[in-house]
């Protein structure tokens, strides 16, 4: 921690720029060794300046902006010197190799964020933040990067931290104090603040919207042959991606494809058509379709809306659950009723004039988008484990005065509780685990 490092901190290959990033007690000596300002004047912290790298004789290596950050207005908290010149591995490299040249080491990756962490800049939760961001592959997922960063997490833990050492000084001061204090009292007490807790604990776990905001939602399109998936792939899509004619069985293999739906991601997942068949290629089709049903997150069942129900409608109807939608496809035929179709959500569409195709899209969004208010809401494995063990043990401390326990009994599991919450933001929190969490860390942040 007591090293001035240094690293390229923009990605590798060909870029209009590159930033050096050089973070430490030494950063403003190391960049004045290689890099001069064109009008000869020295850098002044927060002033970016043109000049040129130079090599340890005082050549020219590159045309570059340099920008000096004192401690501790910088993101590490330290003195922080970033070199913006050339962008292209090769120049990039040359540039850092000079740096270390003039007397910084190469960051380890995470080292810079881990800085932040160390020196107080941000809690745990916030540096995890940094990661999630620079992974998001959706603007939804961004967001809640960002609103972890800027402390929506740290809040939670703050606002269960306190409600949790409250609990634990009332039992102190009753186990103290039991003249004064009586158990009853104490119970009257301990069980509205338990509820409380453990009401904000649990309404921030929502562990399928954190998987699809990490790893973006599933949505499969599935349906007897030639009901009009492959056309509805098309037209959500916007693209003709899938083949599409009038032979049943055309579609013998899933084929997926990403979209973004107001800032959310999906996979759209077209399948092969449902039915009784004897070719065996087609069979595995069909096979892959019920697999990757069983999987989505969201299953569109497709009905031919011209048709009666066949067979193989009734039969994905029977195993449809509340993850199934409904979609009356080739609604600019004449339509036929449809009377049995579960009580499931039902919408009415037309691949071929697109009539219905935007109410699709909206309500794929409202189906699969989280709550309406997710300031709080986790996301990282690491914070939703701990967590569930956190409600865990604060759901145990609560039926176990229910039951009559002491409530000295009960605070073991309150402190318990209290430090897997402090854990979540990096209080109390052992090595190994900080090094965990920045070893998943890029170089240069």
């Amino acid at each position: 921690m007591k090293d001035t490092i240094a690293a390229i901190a923009t990605a590798s290959g060909k870029a209009g720029i590159a930033i050096v990033r050089i973070s430490g007690e030494k950063a403003f000596r190391v960049l004045a060794d290689c890099f001069r300002t064109a009008s000869g004047t020295p850098l002044l912290p927060g002033r970016l300046r043109y000049g040129h790298v130079t090599d340890a004789d005082g050549g020219f290596l590159d045309e570059a902006m340099a920008v000096c950050m004192q401690a501790p207005n910088s993101y590490t908290r330290e003195d922080v010197a970033e070199i913006q010149c050339h962008g292209g591995s090769i120049n990039g490299e040359r540039v850092l190799k000079r740096v270390l040249e003039a007397g910084a080491r190469p960051a380890l990756p995470g080292e810079f964020t881990r800085r932040a962490f160390e020196n107080g800049r941000i809690d745990l939760s916030q540096a995890e933040a940094v990661m999630a961001l620079i992974g998001a592959d959706s603007q939804a997922a961004a967001r809640a990067a960002q609103r972890q960063m800027a402390g929506g997490v740290s809040r939670l833990v703050d606002r269960a931290c306190e409600g949790l050492l409250s609990m634990l000084a009332l039992i102190e001061a009753g186990n103290d104090y039991p003249e004064e204090i009586e158990e009853e009292a104490t119970l009257s007490q301990l069980l509205p603040m338990l509820k409380d807790v453990e009401k904000e604990l649990g309404s921030s776990l929502n562990e399928k919207w954190a998987h699809i905001l990490r790893s973006g939602a599933s949505a499969v399109l599935c349906g007897r042959p030639n009901t009009g998936k492959s056309s509805l792939m098309n037209a959500i899509l916007e693209s003709e991606r899938a083949i599409v004619t009038d032979i049943p069985g055309t579609t013998r293999d899933t084929l997926s494809e990403y979209l973004e739906i107001d800032g959310l991601r999906v996979t759209i997942t077209d399948t092969a058509g449902q039915r009784d068949a004897l070719d065996p290629v087609e069979q595995m089709g069909i096979e892959k379709a019920r697999r990757a049903e069983d999987a989505a997150d969201l299953v569109i069942i497709v009905l031919d809306a011209s048709c009666p129900l066949g067979e193989e409608d009734k039969k994905l109807l029977a195993r449809a659950d509340e993850r199934c939608l409904v979609l009356l496809n080739k609604s600019d035929l004449p339509a036929v009723p449809q009377p049995e179709l579960m009580g499931l959500p039902v919408l009415k569409v037309s691949a071929k004039t697109g009539e219905g195709l935007q109410a699709l899209r909206e309500c794929i969004r409202d189906r699969l988008s989280g709550p309406a208010s997710d300031e709080a809401l986790l996301t990282g494995e690491r914070q939703i484990a701990l967590c569930r063990e956190a409600l865990s043990l604060v759901r145990r401390s609560r039926k176990a005065l229910e039951a009559g326990c002491p409530a000295d009994i009960a605070s073991v599991d309150l402190q318990g509780a209290l430090e897997a919450l402090w854990s979540m933001v990096g209080r109390n929190v052992r090595e190994s685990v900080i090094d965990q969490v920045f070893s998943t860390f890029c170089v240069g942040k």
